[in-house]
């Protein structure tokens, strides 16, 4: 699908997967190809830190944050600043401002992150032409140990209290699971699916649909275990 097909479908449902050789084209114009500097990108990843606000003293993810502004004037870093949700939407780690480690220079300006902006850009501002936007990014990396699964969301089925969030997986390195689910505001399963392939992503519309990923198991005990996303979302200003 292209963009503005993907947006049309998220404009019916609520919700889209986006498959990894429509993502690939949308950012490169090859379903094979890869943004400027994406080994640089993903390789970032491995230099997150330990996410130490889990009220549940959970230690299984990393991550870091940024936060910019886009308008017409393009895309614009914002001074570092905490994340902060409500507990109406985290009821686990909500009500607290949180700070964590800001993604490092070299990635928020590098030209990797600009074509995926762009592409999220492009496919909300169909969806609401003429928005500015506040942008939150989130690398995570979920790890997962025999006995101890990784949880991508621990405060469970949610939403993020934004307008639209764009989740692109990065990488999984043997993990099992990890199932994205899609839920209406009454609780209803709507859809589900698995993000397998690097650049696989998912597209929600915050406002209509609340989801969940289901929790990520080592395939080989004796071997690392993790998944990489990179979560953008977009809050109109």
């Amino acid at each position: 699908m292209t963009p503005a097909e993907l947006s049309d479908v998220v404009r019916r449902d609520g919700f889209c997967f986006a498959r990894a050789g429509d993502v690939r084209a949308a950012l490169t114009g090859s379903s094979s190809g890869e943004p400027p500097r994406w080994g640089e990108f993903a390789d970032s990843w491995s230099d997150l830190r330990a996410d130490e606000f889990m009220a549940d003293g959970g230690r299984d993810r990393k991550r870091r944050h940024a936060v910019l502004s886009a308008g017409p004037g393009g895309l614009r870093l914002e001074p570092r600043r905490p994340h902060y949700q409500s507990r109406d939407y985290n009821p686990l780690n909500g009500g607290v401002e949180r700070w964590f480690e800001p993604i490092a220079p070299e990635i928020v300006s590098g030209p990797a992150l600009a074509r995926v902006l762009e592409f999220g850009r492009g496919l909300f501002d169909r969806l609401r032409p003429g928005a500015e936007w506040k942008i939150e990014l989130h690398q995570f990396r979920i790890e997962a140990k025999t006995g101890a699964p990784g949880r991508p969301t621990p405060e469970g089925v949610h939403r993020d209290g934004v307008d639209f969030a764009l989740v692109l997986l990065i990488r999984r390195e043997n993990v099992a699971s990890g199932t994205t689910t899609i839920h209406d505001l009454a609780g209803k399963t709507i859809g589900s699916f698995t993000l397998t392939e690097p650049f696989d992503a998912a597209i929600v519309d915050d406002a209509r649909v609340a989801h969940g990923v289901t929790p990520v198991a080592p395939i080989d005990p004796s071997r690392p275990a993790y998944r990489d996303v990179l979560v953008a979302t977009f809050l109109k200003k």
